[in-house]
């Protein structure tokens, strides 16, 4: 519109460039609160824990980053919480040391526990979760408003002009190109956008409905399609459980630990005894199988064969020396 702006009628050309622009500019603010926002992460138990009731053993987060498993735990692995009078199983998170609530996800990539754990988005580079889920919606929304608005005026924009088509196209070429272009992206936001007001409408996250969660039994959380809508885009956002501005102690133990566990969880190996990474030329040998179980080997019958071993040899040498 900006090359067309003092061409033809100039009240129209000035509208859809104002439109266009306002359109622009929520997408690009729905996309700063989707990314910028907490999704609703759930701080990590830090605490130690008490592995049974009565006992006097505990767990605490620097043990589970150095063994990596919790094989002497005795936490149930799951529990049963009522939600609207249905029985919900809740899951124990063996890396953030707590009983996840309903509907909550470990996030892989981020290595969090997220609340109403949706999705994570790569293109957004964040969790979609409870606390930036409504953004999401309106970011793929204004998506979609833009891709359908910018391709159906740029049609206008050709059919205004005298001539015939083709040759019309031929001098406007970006018109061309934003309908090519804007073509294209609207399947992907408006198929997205599409799916996700059907999620909204059942009260379903893509997490469950991917896991075939509702199948084969009722949804807890359905309410009706307004009350569903309502929960998303009027319902109060919780506040954070991250205090981000809080002073982090020095906990030393908790990065060597945490070190320690990424030796055996990615490709950067972390020598604990030189204090620093190892390049994968550098990296420890596997040792052999004999090796490894020294532990279990008693070496004491072979140490003393080997000293009567010698004290013979060293006979049989004083006996031809004589």
């Amino acid at each position: 519109m900006l090359v067309w702006i003092r061409r033809g009628d100039p009240f129209f050309n000035y509208t859809v460039l104002t439109s266009g622009f306002i359109l622009t500019l929520l997408d690009f603010l729905f996309l700063l609160l989707t990314s910028a926002r907490d999704p609703g992460i759930i701080p990590r138990n830090k605490t130690s824990m008490n592995l049974e009731d009565g006992s006097e053993s505990s767990l605490t987060q620097s043990m589970e980053w150095v063994n990596n498993k919790t094989p002497h735990l005795k936490v149930p692995k799951t529990k049963d919480v009522f939600v609207n009078g249905y029985t919900i199983k809740v899951k124990f998170c063996d890396t953030c040391l707590l009983y996840r609530p309903p509907r909550a996800s470990h996030c892989s990539i981020c290595n969090n526990c997220v609340q109403r754990f949706d999705h994570h988005c790569p293109w957004v580079g964040q969790c979609i979760a409870r606390r930036n889920y409504p953004f999401f919606i309106c970011f793929i929304s204004t998506s979609t408003l833009l891709c359908l608005y910018v391709f159906v005026f740029s049609w206008i924009n050709l059919i205004r002009q005298p001539g015939k088509l083709w040759r019309t196209m031929s001098h406007d070429i970006v018109s061309v190109i934003l309908i090519v272009y804007t073509f294209v992206a609207v399947w992907f936001v408006g198929g997205l956008t599409i799916f996700h007001f059907y999620l909204m409408s059942t009260n379903q996250t893509t997490y469950e409905n991917f896991r075939y969660r509702y199948d084969k039994k009722e949804n807890p959380y359905k309410r009706g399609l307004l009350k569903n809508v309502k929960e998303v885009f009027f319902a109060k956002i919780p506040p954070s459980q991250l205090d981000l501005r809080a002073m982090v102690p020095e906990e030393d133990d908790l990065t060597i630990a945490s070190e320690y566990q990424s030796e055996y969880s990615s490709s950067v190996r972390y020598d604990s005894e030189m204090g620093g990474k190892l390049t994968n030329r550098d990296s420890p040998k596997k040792l052999p199988m004999r090796a490894r179980n020294l532990d279990n080997i008693d070496l004491s019958d072979d140490y003393d064969k080997s000293l009567a071993t010698r004290d013979d040899v060293s006979l049989d040498l004083s006996s031809h020396l004589n």
